[in-house]
């Protein structure tokens, strides 16, 4: 027993696990008030830990099937040209070596119908790796061999779809005739040689050389691929062998190719893609962050008695901002373990539903590293919103336990609080922008964010001011509405925070979709051509164009040379040391097309330098399209060298220009004086421009120009597009997909919103019914307020969202943009009907409280 002369024992301060003890013991009641809180950071941080599983799962099957992918364990790709002796001893004297080759042609059956292919040549020893699918499955030896003059060949089924034909029909391309002996399914390689605009037509070399298509200067792609031994076989010594190839034979200027980046592009699209869905499910996750918030401000609003009672029993501020803290980030983790747990198990769902359907390889896997940072997303966001609305806790007075609101409904966090915020926020930029692909881009987009949300809290303060400053209206309806936009506690600020991000999100997804459908699949340019030709020999140039005159009078023939070529060094720096900008890196990435020209290409502009004289016989000169010289860190007067034909080519920058890629005509991006490539073999490249085609005019005049010249390839410009649209089509269907995440995430958040402040809708709904008001009055009054808020955030969200896709579609992607009215009325529609119909739900549960149980506690 204890005297009053006895020092009182001191208060000792609350260790961690303690707050995380009354934390707990708070939620043994249940999770009543945060099912949104979880919802929001569970499908944020599924969005992401999804994205980042199936992209690495992608990943891990690209890297184990990259000899597959490959074809063997290095490729050596050259155009225009095979490998010369020295070359095929050097490959040969380290392995087992395949030939492929590949180029374009056109398929014509007995009845003169006709079809673009994708050609590929191969020898008896394909695939060295993998397998390939065929129906019925033959021995390729027995699949292609000539029979009786004819040679044998698989066709993919979209050209026995396209041409009416079967297994056992005949069809000629070029000079030689073929009999499709099976349909093709899949090829190993396939993946690796990027995306055709026909169906595929598998033959042996022999009957390649029959086609007589190998012209000099044929757009042809010959491909080495070399398989090590199997003691040799690793990624270490294919690599030191693609190193001892560029230095044994410097001039050879293949694209070299190992099993560890067997499809360079293909990464490259899936990081940038991946990217793009990162940061869309990081956008679905800032907008769970406002259901944070919400939930959070509730959720303290309802325990004011208890931290009343805490701080009446002796804890202090910091010990009960301690113990809200611990709830908040107990639930985060809760959120987070959820949304782990489902994008953990997306990329076995996948496999186990369309693993069949699957293009690519996927091998499903788990992925710490993925899950660790979509944890952190997760816990990072749950910090960011809930600190602010937390930081009320410490200023609560014990006097709330006698008397409600006690404390302003606007209060401002302590310095210390605000600090804590600034660095949380610090940190959660710095891992987006740390740990992204394209830095700019997820500047960009943090940047984006910032601005988003002060914009629409200035929307919400601005919707405020203008109700408080409207004059008194007459109906009692519209009365009730207006004060209810701008009283205390009203409900504006949250349901424009929590509608306006998902839905400017919306509205930018689908203007870009609809203006990338417009551009591959609407009208095309005024003066766009009808038909590129291809492969055309320069001997055959002049004759070609009077012959397309003939049979097309009125149209416009555009006819330039054409060659391959791979930049080798740039401004005395090799090209695999240039570190050139993120939109430029592609033309490094292969060989490209080149041309020559004494005037100045049509649809290009000279924006610097001087385009050289029409009879210049000087040294070589070159011209570069100005983005991508700017990309490259290019100026005029820099040398550049390109590899054509295995011959290094040394030029000086003359100009630079611009080039109007939108008109679909032909254009290059180098263009070289007339004397540089004097005497090297190529082919033309020719256009045909109809002021009135149609479908009929252009069937004759493609089977016109297989009957005189069998060697040209007919690409029909609107079938390019459609092919290219299809692809488009796909990836703007993921891009939807994401963004729905988002959406869904914005409608939770404005359900917790509305729940948010039913409490206050009860006891103003009791008020005014004591006083007389009527059911009907009440829930018109509440639909008015709902459509004013809903419309003011859904314009909004159209002028920001249609900022923002026109800033995407004409910077980033440079096509021309054009305002889809029905996708942005569209916008408005549905942010009127979910704004309306899920205010009036809560409403009409408020209206059905008895006033008894309500007037009592007043």
């Amino acid at each position: 027993m204890t005297t009053l002369s006895e020092p009182l024992p001191q208060r000792r301060p609350l260790s961690w696990p303690l707050p995380l003890r009354y934390a707990l013991r708070e939620l043994r009641g249940g999770l009543r008030g945060f099912y949104v809180f979880i919802a929001c950071i569970a499908l944020g941080v599924l969005a992401i830990a999804g994205v980042g599983s199936v992209a690495g799962s992608l990943s891990e099957g690209l890297a184990r099937e990259g000899r597959a992918l490959l074809g063997g364990d290095v490729a050596f790709s050259l155009m225009q040209r095979e490998a010369s002796p020295d070359e095929l001893a050097f490959l040969r004297g380290h392995g087992r070596v395949s030939v492929a080759a590949t180029l374009r042609g056109m398929a014509r059956t007995a009845d003169d119908r006709l079809a673009l292919v994708e050609m590929k040549a191969v020898d008896d020893s394909y695939p060295m790796l993998g397998a390939l699918t065929l129906e019925p499955q033959i021995a390729t030896p027995d699949l292609l061999a000539e029979c009786d003059g004819v040679f044998g060949a698989a066709a993919d089924a979209a050209l026995l779809a396209r041409l009416d034909l079967k297994v056992g029909d005949r069809v000629h391309v070029g000079n030689a005739p073929f009999e499709i002996r099976s349909v093709l399914g899949t090829e190993p390689d396939k993946l690796s040689g990027g995306v055709g605009f026909g169906p595929r037509f598998l033959i042996s070399e022999a009957a390649l050389r029959a086609t007589q298509l190998l012209q000099p200067g044929s757009l042809v792609r010959w491909t080495y691929r070399l398989l090590l031994p199997d003691n040799a076989a690793d990624d270490r010594v294919a690599n030191a062998l693609a190193d001892q190839a560029r230095a044994a034979l410097p001039q050879a200027g293949w694209e070299i190719r190992s099993r560890g980046n067997a499809s360079p592009q293909l990464e490259r699209t899936i990081t940038r893609f991946t990217q793009f869905l990162t940061l869309v499910g990081l956008a679905a996750l800032l907008v769970g962050g406002v259901g944070v918030a919400n939930a959070v401000k509730s959720h303290i609003d309802r325990r004011q008695d208890v931290i009343a009672a805490f701080k009446a029993l002796g804890a202090t501020g910091r010990n009960v901002f301690a113990i809200y803290l611990t709830q908040v980030m107990v639930l985060a983790v809760i959120g987070s373990a959820i949304g782990l747990l489902l994008g953990a198990a997306l990329p076995y769902a996948i496999v186990g539903l369309f693993g069949h359907l699957l293009p690519l390889p996927v091998v499903p896997t788990l992925h710490p590293g993925e899950l660790a940072l979509s944890l952190l997303y997760g816990l990072l966001t749950a910090l960011t919103f809930g600190l602010w609305p937390l930081a009320r806790v410490h200023d609560v007075p014990v006097a709330a336990l006698f008397r409600e609101a006690v404390i302003s409904e606007r209060h401002r966090p302590r310095p210390r609080h605000l600090i804590w915020m600034a660095l949380v926020v610090a940190v959660l930029i710095a891992v987006v922008i740390g740990l992204a692909y394209d830095k700019r881009v997820a500047a960009a987009f943090v940047a984006s964010a910032v601005v988003v949300f002060a914009l629409l809290r200035g929307i919400a303060s601005a919707l405020m001011a203008l109700a408080r400053r409207l004059p008194r209206a007459n109906s009692t309806m519209l009365r009730l509405a207006i004060a209810n936009i701008h009283r205390p506690g009203a409900l504006t600020p949250s349901v424009v925070m929590s509608l306006g991000l998902g839905l400017a999100v919306l509205v930018t997804v689908t203007q870009i979709d609809g203006n990338l459908r417009r551009q591959f699949m609407a009208a095309l340019p005024d003066r766009a051509p009808s038909f590129y030709f291809i492969d055309i020999p320069s001997t055959d140039t002049d004759r070609f164009a009077t012959f397309l005159k003939d049979k097309a009078p009125g149209a416009s023939v555009e006819d330039v040379p054409m060659l391959r070529g791979r930049i080798v060094s740039a401004r005395g720096v090799k090209a695999e040391d240039l570190k050139p900008a993120q939109d430029a890196e592609w033309v490094l990435q292969s060989d490209r097309g080149l041309t020559y020209a004494a005037e100045v290409p049509r649809g290009s502009k000279v924006v610097e330098g001087q385009w050289w004289a029409p009879d210049y016989s000087g040294p070589p000169l070159v011209s570069f399209e100005k983005k991508l010289a700017d990309g490259l860190g290019l100026k005029i007067g820099d040398e550049v060298v390109v590899n054509v034909l295995g011959r290094d080519i040394a030029a000086t920058i003359s100009n630079l220009r611009s080039v109007d890629w939108q008109s679909l005509g032909i254009n290059f991006v180098v263009v070289y004086s007339p004397n540089a490539f004097a005497g090297a073999p190529h082919t033309h490249i020719a256009t045909l421009t109809e002021p009135n085609g149609s479908a009929a005019g252009d069937g004759a005049i493609i089977k016109a120009v297989a009957d005189a010249f069998p060697m040209v390839t007919s690409v029909r410009v609107r079938e390019a597009l459609e092919t290219i649209g299809t692809v488009v089509t796909n990836l703007a269907l993921a891009v939807r997909g994401a963004s729905s995440v988002t959406l869904i995430s914005a409608i939770l958040v404005l359900g917790g919103a509305l729940a948010a402040g039913h409490r206050h809708r009860v006891y103003d709904a009791v008020i005014l019914k004591t006083l007389g008001a009527t059911r009907g009055r009440l829930l018109g009054a509440y639909a008015l307020e709902y459509l004013m808020i809903g419309f003011a955030t859904a314009v909004f969200a159209v002028l920001a969202g249609s900022v923002a896709a026109w800033l995407i579609v004409s910077r980033l992607m440079t096509l021309s943009y054009v305002w889809q009215i029905g996708s942005a009325a569209a916008v408005v529609a549905a942010a009127l009907l979910v704004t309306v119909g899920l205010g009036l739900a809560g409403t009409w549960l408020a209206l059905n409280q008895k006033p008894a149980s309500v007037l009592r506690n007043l």
